[in-house]
């Protein structure tokens, strides 16, 4: 009876130290003092797709950097003296606070400032600042084809490519399926000279130069011939096209509404704390 009652008291005991571990959380990794890691925190860094082997060798060092980087703050924190303590208290505290202007600032914008742009605006805008819309690189329209040096009728291309009546283009458009590496149409759009340049064994050291005397460009080498006509450009330096700069224009006039935008709203809420009484001046003593 004894013993029986013995073994009901030991039992009782290892039930009771059981109940007073404390509980870890099944999601919990590693922990640091009073800091917890958890597996999820963990598995959001590690990119999808890599290797099971990689996977773990990325999760163990990122648990490693992890504990390393709470020891050392718990170090700090310990050895910072109280003057250094309160600036980094003031830094946290000004951060928090842009940080949430920042985020209410985005959210009205979104819901005030939905509006699209219209045409005239963005016209009006050009015409009244075309001092900021000037070109840093030529453009032109034209033609532009590559060629193998071998590929046949090369001759016959080298005649039509210079003319851009429509018997010539569709000519130039039926050999381009068959024989061009490059058949780029752009007679009606701007484009950067330089970037059709890079597809040219041919270094201009002055676009404006070059382009006032040049209106077509034959170049071939041991693997190709390049065919380059100019019907149009504009200089560096010129004003750039309206169509050309419309992206530029509608960053500049929404950055523009968006500085409008806050400095009203700013105002406006101040001018109205003020009326109602809740903003109060202390006068300083002289």
């Amino acid at each position: 009876m004894r013993s029986c009652f013995i073994f009901i008291a030991f039992v009782s005991l290892l039930c009771a130290c059981k109940d007073n571990q404390p509980h870890i959380d099944a999601n919990a990794l590693v922990k640091v003092n009073d800091k917890v890691l958890e597996r999820s925190e963990i598995e959001q860094q590690i990119p999808r797709g890599i290797s099971s082997a990689d996977s773990f060798l990325m999760a163990e060092s990122l648990e490693k950097k992890w504990v390393k980087d709470r020891l050392v703050y718990t170090i700090a924190q310990r050895n910072l003296n109280k003057e250094e303590q309160q600036e980094i208290d003031r830094l946290v505290e000004e951060y928090r606070n842009s940080l949430i202007r920042y985020r209410y600032q985005e959210q009205l914008l979104r819901e005030r400032l939905s509006a699209e742009l219209s045409e005239s605006e963005k016209t009006a805008y050009f015409d009244q600042n075309q001092d900021k819309f000037l070109l840093d690189k030529a453009l032109i329209k034209g033609l532009f084809l590559k060629i193998p040096a071998d590929a046949p009728g090369i001759s016959d291309v080298k005649k039509w490519y210079k003319s851009a009546n429509a018997e010539n283009l569709e000519k130039i458009e039926k050999y381009s399926i068959q024989n061009a590496n490059i058949y780029d149409y752009f007679y009606d759009t701007w484009i950067d000279f330089d970037d059709v340049m890079d597809n040219i064994p041919l270094h201009v050291s002055n676009p404006n130069d070059f382009l006032k005397v040049n209106k077509s460009v034959e170049v071939t080498d041991s693997s190709y011939c390049y065919l380059l006509n100019i019907s149009e450009y504009l200089p560096v330096g010129g004003v750039m096209p309206y169509d050309y700069a419309s992206a530029q224009i509608i960053e500049m006039l929404t950055n523009q509404r968006k500085v409008n935008f806050l400095r009203n709203f700013e105002n406006e809420l101040y001018n109205d704390a003020v009326r109602n009484g809740h903003v109060t001046f202390y006068n300083k003593p002289d």
